[in-house]
C-alpha cells in the first residue's frame, strides 16, 4: 500500500485549490464543502466520532474529544462536543463549510509549514487582499503525483485517505484544476471505480465506506444550498 500524506485532507484540498503562483482559489470549485468532508473523514479516520444512524439521518456523535493538533480540525472537534444536540452529518458539513475566514485559516497552516507564504495581491486594480503563493512545491508535486497514480494507472491498494482525497477533488471540480478535463473524462469509469472503494486493499475497504458517507454528502451540498435558497 502506497504511504500517505503527512499533510491533512483538508490541507491537501487547499492546495489543489490554491493557484500556485497567484496564490488565489481557482474559479468554478466547491472547495469550502471539500474542506469540510475532509474535516469529517478526518474525524472518522481518527475515530474521533462515529455515525449513528437515525430515521433518514446519520448523526455525528463524538467519540473522543483528544485533540489531534491541527486548531481546525481540534476546534470542530469542540463545535461537535459542546452542540446542544446532535446533529447530522449534512448539517456539520455545511457548518464547517460556512467556518469564517475558512481558506485563510487552512492557509495559513500551510504558510507555518513552510508550504506556502502570505502575501498581499490586488483586487481590481484598487483593493487588496491576502494571498497564499506557493513557496514550496515539493508537497504539491507529491500530491499531484499521488492523484495521477490513483487516476491515471491501474494501481491497486489504494490507501483510504487518497481514495477520499480523489472522490472530494472530483466532486467539487477541483480535479479539473489540477489535470486535463478530457483526460478526466477518459478516466472516469476509474474515479467511479476509487470513489466506490473498488481499488482499495481489503483492510482499508471499511474505512473508506465510512469515509464515503463525507464523502457522498460534501458532494450534494452546494445543490442542496442553491435548492433551499431558491425556495
Amino acid at each position: 500500500m502506497e504511504k500517505p500524506s503527512a499533510l491533512h485532507l483538508h490541507e491537501e484540498i487547499m492546495l489543489l485549490a490554491l493557484r500556485d503562483d497567484e496564490g488565489t482559489i481557482a474559479g468554478g470549485t466547491m472547495y469550502p464543502y471539500a474542506i469540510g468532508g475532509a474535516i469529517i473523514a478526518e474525524l472518522l479516520l481518527s475515530q474521533r466520532i462515529r455515525l449513528e444512524a437515525s430515521k433518514k439521518k446519520q448523526l455525528v456523535e463524538v467519540v473522543s474529544a483528544t485533540p489531534i493538533g491541527d486548531p481546525l480540525i481540534d476546534e470542530c472537534i469542540e463545535k461537535i462536543r459542546t452542540a446542544k444536540r446532535r446533529a447530522s452529518i449534512q448539517t456539520w458539513i455545511a457548518r464547517f463549510a460556512g467556518i469564517r475566514k475558512l481558506h485563510h485559516r487552512v492557509a495559513e497552516q500551510l504558510c507555518k509549514r513552510g508550504i506556502l507564504r502570505a502575501d498581499e495581491g490586488s483586487f481590481l486594480l484598487i483593493f487588496t487582499r491576502k494571498v497564499y503563493p506557493e513557496l514550496n512545491p515539493k508537497p504539491e508535486r507529491e500530491l499531484t503525483e499521488r492523484l495521477r497514480r490513483a487516476i491515471f494507472t491501474d494501481a491497486r491498494d489504494l490507501d483510504p485517505r487518497t481514495v477520499v482525497l480523489v472522490s472530494l477533488a472530483n466532486s467539487s471540480g477541483l480535479l479539473r484544476v489540477a489535470f486535463n478535463k478530457k483526460k478526466l473524462k477518459e478516466r472516469k469509469a476509474r474515479i467511479d471505480q476509487i470513489a466506490k472503494g473498488e481499488v482499495a486493499g481489503r483492510a482499508a475497504r471499511e474505512a473508506i465506506q465510512t469515509m464515503q458517507t463525507a464523502v457522498m454528502v460534501a458532494a450534494i451540498m452546494p445543490a442542496l444550498i442553491a435548492t433551499t435558497t431558491t425556495h
